[in-house]
C-alpha cells in the first residue's frame, strides 16, 4: 500500500496530540473521601457513588465503591456538594451537604437501608419503557419493560424506529445501513450472524438500548442509519452463569441451530465465550420480466443454498487495579455453503408465443470463514472521569468458491451461436483489516468534557477469479470473465468534541471529526488502475432539553460518509445468467449526507422525531440495456442528489395489566434528481410503514404474540416499490423459576412477503419479483443456568468496524 509522508507526520501529530490532551487540559482540586455501610454498619460493596452538585443536582462524578465500601474523588472543585449511594438491593442513601475549598474533605459515613419489596420492584408487569433522551442519543431503559422469555433481538422491537425485517436484518429509521455495538464495543457480525447471537441472548441480560442517529465525533463518520448500542447488565457478583439455546425450523426447507453463551468472573479476571452453530436450508425465487422492443424476456432464478456455519467468540478482561484494565477478544466463524442456483430464460413474441430459451444449471461449493484478533488496555486517570483507551484489531476475511456453468439454448439463442455452453470458475476474495485506535476523556470545571481520539485503518482487499470455458475436450481460459482485483486503503482519522450540562434540563455537545482516505484500486487482468486521496470534516451538534421528567426534546445535526463496499469496485462482469450481470465500477465516489432531527418524547412514549436526509452522489444500481444482444448488466455508479423529509412515532403501551402493545409508525417523502443515461430522471413519493406488536399475558406463565407489519408502495433510488405486508403468531411457556423458556411462532402466516418493484427510465423496462421462505415454523428452547448476577465483560469499542461492514455488502 502506498503511503505518503505528509499522512505519516498526520498520524504523528494526531498521536500526539490525543496523548497530552490532558497535560492541556489539567485541573487543580481537592480529594472527596468516605464510607457506605448497611443498616449493621458493615461495608456496602460496590455501590454506585455519585457526587452531587448543589444547587443545581447536577452529577459532578461517580464511581462504584470496592468491596469495602470506600469511595473517593481525587480532584473536585471548589463548590457544595451531597454524595449519593445506590444499588439494587438497597434504598438510595444521601450525606449531609457539605463545602470543597481546596482541603481534603472526609465525609461521614453513609448508612443505607436494604429494600423490602425488591422482588417487586424488579418485576414489573404492564409498565411502559422509560425513554431518556439525552444530547445525542435516545436510551430505551430495557429493565422496565416485561421482556420475560424474550432474547435480545425481541427487545429492539421495542426501541423507536427500529423494525426487524424478513430475514431478521435491524433497521433503524427505515434503513439497514445501521451499526450494532455490544456494550460500546462493536460485535464483529452482521446479518444472519448478528441475528443468531441476539437470539441466543437472553433479554434479562439487557439492561439499556442507545439509539444514536446521528452519532457523535468519536464514532467513525460511516453510514446514514446510525448507531446502535445494546448496553448488557453489569451485576455484580463473583462465578459463573450461562445461557443455552436451541431450535428447529421449517419452511420449505429444514433448519436447526443451538448456541452457549457463557460469562465466567473471577474477580480480577472475567471471561466470556459465545458458540452458536447451525444447519439452514434455504431457498429465494426471483422472477424478472424485461420488455426489450417489441419481445418480452421472462426468467425465474431459483436458488437454493445449504448453509451449515460455526461461530466462536471468546474473551477476558484482567483488572490490573482500579485504574488499569487490559482485555482482548477472539472471533472466528466458518460457513460452508452448497448452492444449486437454475433459471429458465423465456423470449416471448408481440402475441405472447414462445421463441426460444436458455436454461443454466449452476452448482457451486463455497467457503467463507473469518477470524478477528482485538487487543484493548484502558486507564482511569483518576475518579474525575479522565481516561484513555487504546485498541489494536486486526480482521480477515476469506471467502472461496468452485462452479460449473452449464447454459442450453432452444430456439431463437442470441448471446451464444452453440445449444450448449459448459464454464467453470474458481474465485478467492481475501480482505484483511488492520487498525489502531485511541480515545482521550476529560472532564474540565463547570460541567464541561472534552473528549479527543484518534484511529487509522488499512485495508488489503484481493478478489481473484478465473473463468474456464470448455472447448470440446479442454478447457480454456475465458478472457471476458476472468479477472484479478487489487484494493488498498488506508484511512487516519482524528476528533474533538466538547460537552456541558448547562443545567438539569439542558446539556449541549458538538463535535468535529476529520477523515483522510488514501487509495488505489488496480485490474491486474484489464491494467485499469484508480487511485483516491482525499480529506473530509464531520461535524456534530447536539441538544439535548428535558424540563420535566415527562418532556423530552432533542435536536442533532451531522454529516456523514457511505464508502462503496470492496466487491462494487471491481471493474469485472459477474453473470448470474447469459443475459443479466453485476459489473463493478472502479470510478465510484464516496456519497455524502447531511441529517437533521428533532425529537419530542411523553411519559416514555417518542410521539414524534422529525429527520431530514439529503444526500449527494449516492451509490445506486443502475441497469444498461443493450437491445441487440439482449444483456441486462447492472452497475453501481454514483447518482446526483436524494433527499427524504420523514417522521415516525412508536413505543410500548400498557393496554391492560396482561396486555402489551407496541406501537411503531414511519412516513416518508423521499426525492431522486439525477441525470441517467444522458435524460433527466426525477422521481418522488409518499411512503409509510405501520408495524405493531402484541404481547398477551395468560396464567401459568403462558403467553401469546401476535405481529403484522406493512408497508406501502415506495421509491428507493430508481426503483419503485410495491406494498408489502405480513402477520406472524407465536406462543411461550416458561417454567423451572423462570430459567427455562419454550417458544413456538409461526412466520408470516399467510405467506404474503414479496419483494416487487418495477425499473423505467431510457430504453429500460423491468419488473422484479423476489420471493423467499417467509412462512417458517419455528421452535426454540431457552435455559439459563449458574449465578444470574455476573459481571459481564466491560465496555469497550473496537476499532474495525466501518470497515468490516463494507465487507460482505
Amino acid at each position: 500500500m502506498r503511503c505518503h509522508l505528509y499522512s505519516t507526520r498526520l498520524l504523528s501529530l494526531l498521536f500526539t496530540f490525543c496523548l497530552f490532551s490532558g497535560v492541556a487540559l489539567a485541573q487543580s482540586g481537592a480529594p472527596v473521601k468516605g464510607t457506605v455501610l448497611d443498616q449493621t454498619r458493615q461495608p456496602l460493596g460496590f455501590a454506585t457513588i455519585m457526587l452531587v452538585h448543589l444547587p443545581d443536582s447536577a452529577i459532578a462524578h461517580s464511581q462504584m465503591a470496592d468491596e469495602a465500601g470506600t469511595y473517593l474523588f481525587e480532584k473536585v472543585a471548589a463548590g457544595r456538594y451531597v454524595v449519593k449511594a445506590s444499588r439494587i438491593d438497597f434504598n438510595t442513601a444521601l450525606s449531609q451537604p457539605f463545602e470543597v475549598n481546596g482541603q481534603p474533605v472526609q465525609v461521614p459515613a453513609i448508612l443505607a437501608t436494604p429494600k423490602t419489596t425488591a422482588l417487586k420492584e424488579v418485576v414489573v408487569q404492564g409498565k411502559r419503557p422509560l425513554l431518556e433522551q439525552q444530547a445525542d442519543r435516545l436510551i430505551l431503559n430495557v429493565e422496565k419493560l416485561n421482556t420475560a422469555g424474550e432474547n435480545a433481538l425481541e427487545v429492539l422491537k421495542n426501541a423507536p424506529g427500529i423494525r426487524i425485517d424478513k430475514d431478521d436484518n435491524i433497521l433503524f429509521r427505515g434503513s439497514g445501513g445501521v451499526n450494532v455495538m455490544l456494550n460500546g464495543k462493536m460485535t464483529y457480525m452482521n446479518g444472519a450472524e448478528l441475528s443468531a447471537y441476539l437470539k441466543s441472548l437472553p433479554a434479562s441480560a439487557v439492561s439499556k438500548v442507545e439509539l444514536m442517529a446521528n452519532p457523535p465525533a468519536s464514532y467513525d463518520a460511516a453510514g446514514t442509519a446510525g448507531i446502535i448500542n445494546i448496553q448488557l447488565k453489569r451485576e455484580l457478583t463473583k462465578g459463573m452463569n450461562g445461557t443455552l439455546s436451541a431450535g428447529t425450523g421449517y419452511g420449505k426447507y429444514e433448519k436447526a441451530w443451538a448456541g452457549l453463551n457463557l460469562n465466567y468472573n473471577l474477580g480480577k479476571v472475567s471471561f466470556y465465550t459465545r458458540l452458536n452453530t447451525g444447519h439452514y436450508n434455504s431457498y429465494n425465487r426471483l422472477t424478472m420480466e424485461r420488455e426489450i422492443r417489441d419481445s418480452l424476456y421472462r426468467s425465474v432464478n431459483f436458488w437454493h443454498p445449504i448453509t451449515k456455519s460455526v461461530n466462536v467468540v471468546a474473551g477476558a478482561d484482567y483488572f490490573i487495579s482500579k485504574q488499569h484494565t487490559v482485555g482482548f477478544m477472539v472471533k472466528g466463524y466458518t460457513s460452508p455453503q452448497d448452492v444449486l442456483t437454475t433459471s429458465n430464460s423465456v423470449n416471448y413474441d408481440v402475441p405472447g408465443n414462445p421463441i426460444g430459451n436458455v436454461q443454466m444449471h449452476n452448482p457451486r461449493d463455497v467457503t467463507s470463514h473469518n477470524y478477528s484478533l482485538n487487543v484493548n488496555y484502558k486507564f482511569d486517570i483518576d475518579t474525575t472521569g479522565r481516561s484513555l483507551t487504546f485498541d489494536s484489531d486486526f480482521v480477515r476475511y476469506r471467502n472461496a468458491a468452485d462452479e460449473l456453468f452449464t447454459n442450453q439454448f432452444f430456439g431463437q439463442t442470441v448471446v451464444s451461436e452453440n445449444a450448449l455452453e459448459e464454464l467453470q470458475s474458481f474465485s478467492d476474495a481475501d480482505v484483511r483489516i488492520f487498525a489502531l485506535k485511541l480515545d482521550y476523556v476529560h472532564p474540565l470545571a463547570n460541567n464541561w468534557k472534552a473528549e479527543t481520539g484518534w484511529k487509522s485503518s488499512w485495508v488489503r482487499n484481493d478478489a481473484d477469479i478465473r473463468f474456464e470455458r470448455r472447448e470440446e475436450d479442454r478447457w480454456l481460459n475465458d478472457v471476458r470473465r476472468t479477472n484479478h482485483f487489487l484494493y488498498d486503503e488506508n484511512i487516519n482519522a482524528g476528533y474533538v468534541s466538547l460537552s456541558k450540562k448547562v443545567s438539569k434540563a439542558l446539556s449541549l455537545k458538538a463535535g468535529l471529526r476529520a477523515e483522510q482516505t488514501i487509495s488505489e484500486g488496480n485490474s491486474l487482468t484489464l491494467k485499469n488502475v484508480a487511485n483516491r486521496n482525499y480529506w473530509r470534516f464531520f461535524p456534530s451538534v447536539f441538544v439535548g432539553y428535558t424540563p420535566s421528567e415527562d418532556h423530552q426534546f432533542s435536536t442533532s445535526y451531522s454529516r456523514r460518509i457511505s464508502r462503496p463496499n470492496y466487491r462494487s469496485l471491481n471493474p469485472f462482469t459477474f453473470y448470474s445468467d447469459p443475459y443479466t450481470g453485476l459489473l463493478g465500477n472502479p470510478f465510484l465516489q464516496p456519497s455524502f449526507s447531511n441529517s437533521f432531527m428533532v425529537s419530542y418524547s411523553f411519559k416514555s412514549f417518542q410521539v414524534l422525531s422529525i429527520s431530514y436526509l439529503q444526500e449527494k452522489d449516492f451509490v445506486m444500481e443502475v441497469v444498461t440495456q443493450n437491445d441487440d444482444t439482449k444483456e441486462s448488466i447492472s452497475t453501481p455508479k454514483n447518482l446526483s442528489r436524494a433527499r427524504s423529509l420523514s417522521f415516525s412515532s412508536g413505543g410500548t403501551l400498557p393496554v391492560r395489566k396482561w396486555w402489551n402493545a407496541n406501537l411503531q409508525v414511519q412516513g416518508s417523502l423521499n426525492k431522486v434528481t439525477t441525470p441517467v443515461q444522458g435524460e433527466q430522471y426525477n422521481q418522488e413519493q409518499f411512503s409509510w410503514d405501520l408495524s405493531t406488536d402484541h404481547n398477551f399475558i395468560l396464567p401459568k406463565n403462558f403467553s401469546v404474540q401476535y405481529s403484522a407489519y406493512y408497508s406501502s408502495p415506495s421509491v428507493s433510488g430508481l426503483f419503485r416499490n410495491k406494498a408489502s405486508y405480513l402477520m406472524s403468531i407465536g406462543g411461550k411457556k416458561t417454567f423451572l423459576d423462570g430459567r427455562a423458556t419454550v417458544s413456538l411462532k409461526l412466520n408470516d402466516i399467510f405467506d404474503t412477503a414479496r419483494f416487487r418493484a418495477h425499473l423505467r427510465y431510457a430504453n429500460v423496462n423491468m419488473y422484479w419479483q423476489n420471493e423467499w421462505e417467509s412462512r417458517r415454523l419455528n421452535l426454540t428452547l431457552d435455559y439459563k443456568f449458574g449465578n444470574s448476577k455476573i459481571k459481564t465483560a466491560r465496555s469497550r469499542r473496537t476499532g474495525t468496524s466501518d470497515e468490516e461492514n463494507r465487507v460482505s455488502k
